[in-house]
């Protein structure tokens, strides 16, 4: 006779009353509770962001202050070990700092002037010199006309100037901003220390308080060695353009050369903008358009050569920077705040890999094989 599954009998069910089916029930991928720390998550993200992006003028150039700072702290611990007061060691590193990029300003400061005031001119140069490519406009106007195209590509013109003025306006910041920081930045070199056994004092945890210590120099130390080794790389870079502008013959190799070095320390932006300059420059400043790109094509190889040989090789055994994370964060910041965003975009992804890595459980699960 065969016995059906829900007629077996248990040994304590004597009368051999069937036994109900079991059915296991399967927990929610995403509980309720779990949907609900989500959500407040990304609400207390979008209110942070928000708040971020309208108090700009506060929150810039206090975040500047502190990351810089945290990136000078070493050069003023090495002072203080020289028997020089952290305070008088503070004001030293911000003034040759100060002083350095004010030299740089000169460099890159003084063509600029010039050329602004001989923009109408300049452009009347590179407009005339355009017309090499009339003819494959015309042609390109006339195959599209042959395949039934309604409208040919619209006469070549030259872009208004009118845009100089609000750029200038968005790269400056204001004078508040300035005090604000150089005023946040010497207070933060001055005191770290004090600031760093506060708060790792504020846990009254042991594991906490070292988990904490451990975390702030691990960003004190990376923070340090990626300035100086992005500083040293840009310097090379910035040398190297000076270079090719003077044996191809460009106008003002040095202040080329500077604003090189400083357009590196954006990331992707900064080349592309000074391949960009080098090319009007050179349109120019050069009779011939094969001149005229001659830096340029030199410039990009060399950032070439930079980007994807040099600094990975010194910078990627430290830190692991994935190219999407870099580009996601580059934009997110530029579009944050600015040039500045864009410069603080690698140091502040730097932090938060330190973070996820001290603060995020080392035995999570991992994801089953492909």
């Amino acid at each position: 006779m065969r016995v059906l599954p829900s007629e077996r009998l248990t040994p304590g069910n004597s009368e051999g009353s069937p036994l109900p089916d079991s059915h296991i029930e399967l927990p929610p991928v995403i509980r309720h509770t779990e949907f609900v720390a989500f959500a407040l998550a990304g609400l207390l993200l979008i209110a942070i962001v928000t708040v971020l992006y309208v108090g700009k003028a506060f929150f810039l150039p206090v975040v500047m202050a502190f990351v810089t700072g945290t990136m000078l702290s070493p050069a003023a611990s090495f002072l203080e070990r020289s028997k020089v007061p952290r305070g008088l060691g503070a004001v030293l590193i911000v003034v040759a700092v100060t002083t350095v990029v004010a030299f740089v300003v000169a460099l890159i400061a003084s063509p600029a002037m010039e050329w602004s005031t001989r923009l109408p001119e300049l452009g009347a140069q590179l407009k005339d010199k355009l017309h090499v490519f009339d003819r494959p406009l015309a042609l390109w106007r006339e195959l599209q006309a042959m395949v039934g195209g309604s409208e040919g590509l619209p006469n070549f013109q030259m872009p208004k100037f009118d845009w100089v003025q609000p750029t200038l306006e968005f790269l400056s910041p204001t004078f508040t901003e300035f005090l604000l920081f150089f005023v946040t930045l010497i207070l933060f070199i001055a005191s770290w220390r004090d600031l760093r056994r506060a708060l790792i004092m504020t846990f009254s945890d042991r594991d906490a308080r070292l988990r904490t210590l451990r975390i702030l120099n691990e960003i004190e130390v990376h923070l340090g060695n990626y300035l100086l080794t992005v500083t040293l790389i840009n310097i090379g870079v910035g040398v190297a353009t000076g270079l090719v502008c003077a044996l191809t013959g460009m106008p003002n190799p040095a202040g080329l050369g500077a604003l090189a070095a400083t357009l590196n320390f954006i990331p992707i932006i900064g080349p592309i903008a000074m391949f960009a300059v080098l090319i009007v420059v050179g349109l120019v400043a050069f009779p011939t358009i094969s001149g005229g790109l001659m830096a340029a094509l030199a410039f990009g190889g060399l950032t070439f050569l930079e980007g994807h040989f040099v600094t990975p090789m010194i910078i990627g055994r430290r830190l692991a920077l994935n190219a999407l994370a870099v580009l996601l964060a580059l934009a997110f910041w530029t579009w944050l705040w600015g040039p500045m965003g864009a410069f603080l975009s690698s140091p502040l992804l730097i932090v938060a890999l330190i973070l996820k890595e001290h603060l995020l459980p080392a035995d999570a699960p991992q994801l089953p094989q492909d």
